[in-house]
Parts: C-alpha cells; structure tokens; sequence
C-alpha cells in the first residue's frame, strides 16, 4: 500500500538526514493520518486514491511556495522544494498527456463536462491532472 511506502520513505529519509524529503514525506503522513481517522469513524479503510489525491495537492502547495521563494530570490529555498517536489511525485503514477485525455473523452458516450469529470474522477484518480481535463471538457462544449 502506498501509504505503507512512504512510512518507509520517511524512515530512510530521516537516516539519511534529509531534512527536505523528511519535511513533505511527514506532511503528506499527517495529513493521510488524520483522513484515516475520519475514515475509521466511518468504518472505512483509506485507499491509495486518498493519499495520491494529497500527494497532488502537496505537489500544488509545493509549486505556488517554490513561485513565491523564486519571486523573492531564494534560489536555495526553491531547491529545497524542487527537491521535495521531486521525492513526493515518484509516489504518483504516470500522468495522462493531453492526447490520452482526448481519446477517452472522444470515448465517452455523454460528453458533458460533469459526465467526463466524474469519469476520470472515479477511473483515472492520480494519473491525471484534473484541471487539464477540465479545461480540455470545456473545448468540447
């Protein structure tokens, strides 16, 4: 289970003293903790789909700090991120390119934006980029 590789990851990365990788690994942790507990609550398991959706959510928390620091010119804070950005999106399957996403929509008997949206929501959580499809579902209407 993915959340089980990133305990792991996290383990190594504080052996390694990798203050960086140990930083977004344990935010990324805590954060698919506390879903967990919601989801106990509810009697559910959390799922791989949970932790890849946080994991994508970092990564974009990641992007607008590393824009901000860049902005500022603190080239050392945007390779300290670069670098988490780079330990938390091995953890993400392949993403889909633009042309993937196209041929399934073309796919897709209901083309309406809620009908693709839900479509990859539900089959393609993590592996792609939902604003893209989103934008990609408007050039159909």
């Amino acid at each position: 289970m993915l959340l089980q590789d990133l305990q792991k990851a996290n383990i190594q990365a504080m052996k390694d003293h990798d203050t960086d990788a140990r930083s977004i690994l344990s935010i990324v942790l805590s954060r698919a903790n506390d879903i967990r507990r919601e989801l106990d609550m509810k009697g559910e398991d959390i799922k791989d789909s949970d932790i890849l959706s946080l994991i994508q959510k970092a990564l974009k928390e990641l992007s607008d700090e590393k824009e901000g620091y860049a902005t500022q010119g603190n080239l050392e804070r945007v390779e300290g991120i670069s670098h988490q950005e780079e330990v938390i999106s091995a953890y993400l399957p392949k993403q889909l390119s633009e042309e993937e996403i196209r041929m399934i929509i073309d796919s897709l008997t209901d083309k309406s934006i809620p009908s693709i949206m839900k479509h990859f929501k539900s089959e393609y959580a993590g592996s792609v980029d939902m604003s893209l499809v989103s934008s990609i579902a408007k050039s159909y209407q």
